[in-house]
């Protein structure tokens, strides 16, 4: 999904053009719309990305490869790949809306502004792998050094 989708901006022209003639009654109704149409274009985008991934790995694993592996230890197959990091990164940007109003609503631009940070100080944490605790879970018990 281009920043620059030339749709989404029809879209959004024509729901400000029907803002204008409706009037601001409508206008919950108008932005709850166009929400829904950039979310379906984000999941398609997302889904076609997270298939292209999968059709990688499964070319890979057909050549005896490990695609994205990104552990410490020679035999660990449960590296954080992109598909995981753009699915992580996806979901906390489609909860960064309500988040964000939730904010907004009971702080104002503190709020707005907290909320962003911790946004951010996740999805930080994330790309710099210090979640790895909890991938722990997925790896046989023999990578953990446990019997």
């Amino acid at each position: 999904m281009d920043a620059r989708d030339p749709d989404l901006k029809k879209e959004l022209d024509a729901a400000l053009q029907t803002r204008k003639e409706l009037g601001a009654e409508y206008e919950s109704e108008l932005v709850d719309s166009f929400m829904d149409k950039v979310e379906q274009r984000f999941n398609d985008t997302a889904d076609r990305h997270v298939r292209r991934q999968l059709a990688e790995q499964q070319m890979a694993a057909a050549r005896g490869t490990r695609p994205y592996a990104t552990g410490t230890h020679p035999d660990q197959a449960h590296g954080m790949g992109i598909g995981e990091r753009f699915a992580f990164v996806g979901i906390s940007l489609v909860l960064a809306i309500p988040l964000s109003a939730i904010g907004v609503v009971n702080e104002g631009l503190p709020g707005l502004l907290i909320t962003w940070a911790g946004i951010f100080g996740v999805n930080a944490v994330h790309a710099a792998g210090g979640f790895s605790w909890l991938r722990q879970g997925r790896r046989p018990s023999a990578d953990r050094g446990e019997e």
